[in-house]
């Protein structure tokens, strides 16, 4: 699948320290997948290797207000996880970005993330469409939740959708396994970090 990298998004979805960085309110939870891949090492040198190209990359963290009044008041599934956690609050260490994936100037910071889908209640498409991108590969949080919402959506609104199956997490290796080999085909194109930068490399380079 050719695609150009002036056309192309790394979306990254919340690597932020409450999923990533040890000590995190969910870190536990994410750790065996993040590690039985090397999610994040993955995606440093996958981010890397897409700046080089030209390639847009785009963060959307989610983050609350203290005492997450932006939520139903009895949050149910997921989202009371995150309550009971205490997780992803604004201004605390557990929202911010993990330094190894830390913005640099030229990326893009996605606002308004309070749930699942980045591109519910953000300006995710707004910046997409403004900037042209066709392509978007998700990487991040959850495999089977925020990733899948995320590539479901980039699917109906007609974005080349890649799900990168090496730079993504969930709470359990059956989890993780289960969405990339049944949910992920239907929606994405499915590949390793090795094989987008290996696409996005080869497409970077001039034809004489």
């Amino acid at each position: 699948m050719p695609f150009d990298p002036k056309r192309t998004a790394v979306v990254l979805i919340e690597y932020q320290n409450d999923f990533a960085s040890e000590g995190g309110a969910l870190h536990d939870a994410v750790r065996d997948v993040m590690e039985s891949t090397g999610m994040l090492e993955n995606t440093r040198r996958l981010v890397d290797a897409a700046r080089s190209a030209g390639a847009t990359i785009v963060h959307a963290p989610i983050a609350y207000v203290p005492g997450y009044r932006e939520l139903a008041l009895h949050p149910y599934g997921i989202l009371k996880g995150v309550v009971d956690a205490g997780a992803f609050v604004k201004g605390e260490w557990g929202a911010e970005i993990v330094d190894a994936l830390a913005p640099l100037e030229g990326d893009v910071v996605v606002e308004g993330k309070r749930g699942l889908d980045s591109f519910v209640n953000t300006n995710l498409d707004f910046i997409l469409r403004g900037r042209g991108i066709t392509t978007i590969a998700l990487a991040g949080f959850l495999t089977n939740c925020c990733v899948e919402s995320t590539m479901r959506t980039g699917y109906e609104k007609g974005y080349v959708v890649i799900t990168l199956s090496d730079c993504v997490a969930g709470t359990s290796i059956e989890e993780h396994a289960n969405a990339i080999k049944f949910n992920y085909p239907m929606f994405s194109e499915v590949m390793s970090s090795l094989a987008f930068t290996e696409q996005l490399e080869g497409a970077a380079v001039p034809t004489r």
